[in-house]
């Protein structure tokens, strides 16, 4: 019977199989015996040791800013230029070629640029991360402003039903898969590049720690970061976008 159809929440299986992928590490770490292969309990004594008593905290709320503002600029222009081009043919004419451009730029290339242009400071990282976004959100809400249904928004001109009304009971709610899904996704995105922005170009957040313990071959601080760094990923993931995600769409199910 599988686990679904037994009554077990949704939240136990997930955590089950995070404990099944732990145990295995664990089993093959005491297997190999290799300091290249630190077990979990090496790495969570490393946590313990750089939460207490190093600057984890702090390079993780740098990471942390870092990826806010450059998810709020990525959906804001994205979702923006998105509708737009969505609902505008000479509008997708003008910048489909561009858009093209955007999405296949590396985003080492973006933050090259970023930072030679405007050079190495936090504006530059924030820019550099949200250029290799604003494009996938672009993509997406484009595609979303197309399906709009035709036979609705057609309901609200003719009984002159104001825009902003218009856009918040009719655009919004047909919008918000499309939107949700560019959420998720960009912020996935976004972590990764981030830590490639600091690696390159600041002296703090958990990218630049991780080259720094890189050169010194230090895996189990390694390790120790990314498990944070991980956890702030799922807890953000299960505490903020599920259950948006649930409430935007509940009207659908």
């Amino acid at each position: 019977m599988p686990l679904a159809r037994a009554g077990l929440p949704a939240g136990v299986i997930r955590c089950g199989s995070l404990l099944v992928l732990l145990l295995l590490w664990q089993l093959v770490a005491l297997r190999v015996h290799d300091p290249l292969l630190p077990a979990p309990t090496a790495v969570l004594a490393s946590l313990f040791h750089h939460l207490t008593a190093g600057e984890l905290l702090h390079h993780l709320g740098m990471t942390l800013l870092r990826v806010l503002a450059a998810f709020v600029i990525a959906m804001t222009v994205g979702v923006a230029v998105g509708v737009w081009m969505g609902r505008s043919r000479l509008a997708n004419q003008l910048l489909d070629s561009l858009l093209v451009l955007m999405l296949n730029l590396p985003a080492l290339v973006a933050a090259i640029l970023c930072f030679i242009w405007i050079g190495l400071n936090e504006t530059a990282a924030v820019i550099a991360v949200a250029l290799n976004k604003i494009p996938t959100v672009i993509t997406n809400i484009r595609e979303g402003a197309r399906a709009l249904d035709p036979q609705l928004l057609q309901v609200g001109e003719v009984y002159r039903v104001p825009r902003l009304t218009v856009l918040r009971r009719i655009v919004l709610p047909q919008l918000y898969p499309y939107i949700m899904a560019s959420a998720r996704s960009g912020l996935a995105l976004i972590w990764k590049i981030v830590l490639v922005i600091e690696l390159l170009g600041r002296s703090d957040g958990i990218g630049f720690q991780l080259g720094t313990y890189f050169q010194f071959f230090d895996l189990t601080s390694i390790l120790a970061y990314t498990a944070a760094f991980a956890a702030v990923v799922f807890v953000i993931e299960a505490l903020l976008l599920r259950p948006l995600d649930r409430r935007l769409n509940g009207w659908r199910s």
